[in-house]
């Protein structure tokens, strides 16, 4: 069992972020950013070729935090590998010593670097989420016995603000009876809307990491709200961003507001801050979320 499944276990409050791996074999900065991280996140999410651009492997990439004592959790997308490379790759990041999955379906490869490459997407998330519990229990999705078992702790996402929520749940339903125990959400700028679907999904045993992402500019709160579904940058966010003297100051009270609003409603919260990764300690020590 890793530390994050014990402060699950424990009931604390945890905080987890995300790195993505590089495009090319320089990790430097991969490795500088896990040590800055290091002390002030449970664990941190290895992307999976994030937004279909090609990167190093996740695995190879959450070898190289854990050995800077970071405790990855490998992202897992069915967009580029069928089953049995799913399972095989589960597989071989257990024997790595990577205890954590998070399971999702990942952007289509139209949206990335090589538009033109063949989506997989050969079995759901659900699908997925179901072969991990069977590895753990020491067998492959046709019931072929393992020699030696996995003992993951398994994830998946969802997004509470999503326009067809009653359809949100229900997939969360499936997820949750497929296997999953931990979900990370889609970034969240209305503490409200969180609360009232913490609410609805309360007869779920699951423990829930609510997504903060600091904003950079307008420009990149624009282009959420136009192009990622289920993200609605409030105009009272973007206001504040405009007219702010510190961008990055200010952005880090806003989220430190969220967190403030929404963390007795959940089990923790997943910061993404892609480039601003230098400031996640600051924002976990504004918001006084470290057990």
């Amino acid at each position: 069992m890793g530390r994050l499944s014990e402060k699950f276990d424990d009931g604390q409050f945890v905080v987890t972020s995300e790195l993505t791996p590089p495009k090319g074999t320089d990790v430097s900065a991969l490795l500088s950013k896990a040590e800055i991280l290091a002390g002030f996140v449970d664990a941190i999410n290895v992307t999976d070729s994030h937004g279909s651009k090609m990167s190093l492997s996740p695995i190879a990439a959450a070898c190289l935090i854990s050995d800077r004592g970071v405790e990855p959790i490998l992202q897992m997308t069915t967009r580029d590998r069928n089953r049995i490379a799913l399972q095989s790759d589960m597989l071989g990041a257990w024997v790595l010593g990577i205890k954590n999955v998070i399971c999702m379906g990942g952007d289509p490869p139209h949206l990335g670097d090589h538009p033109d490459a063949k989506p997989v997407f050969d079995i759901p998330t659900e699908e997925l989420i179901r072969a991990a519990l069977s590895l753990n229990e020491g067998n492959d999705l046709m019931s072929n016995a393992l020699r030696g078992n996995t003992n993951f702790n398994v994830g998946a996402v969802v997004n509470p603000g999503a326009d067809d929520l009653d359809g949100e749940i229900s997939r969360l339903e499936r997820k949750v009876e497929s296997g999953a125990s931990y979900f990370q959400t889609q970034a969240v700028f209305d503490p409200d809307s969180f609360v009232g679907f913490m609410r609805r999904v309360k007869h779920l045993d699951i423990k829930v990491l609510a997504g903060i992402m600091p904003i950079k500019s307008v420009k990149m709160a624009q282009y959420m709200n136009n192009n990622i579904p289920g993200i609605t940058v409030p105009d009272s966010v973007m206001k504040r961003i405009e007219q702010a003297k510190d961008v990055v100051e200010e952005s880090l009270s806003i989220s430190a507001e969220i967190i403030g609003a929404l963390k007795e409603s959940c089990s923790g919260v997943h910061i993404m801050a892609p480039g601003w990764e230098e400031n996640i300690p600051t924002l976990v020590e504004r918001s006084e979320i470290r057990n």
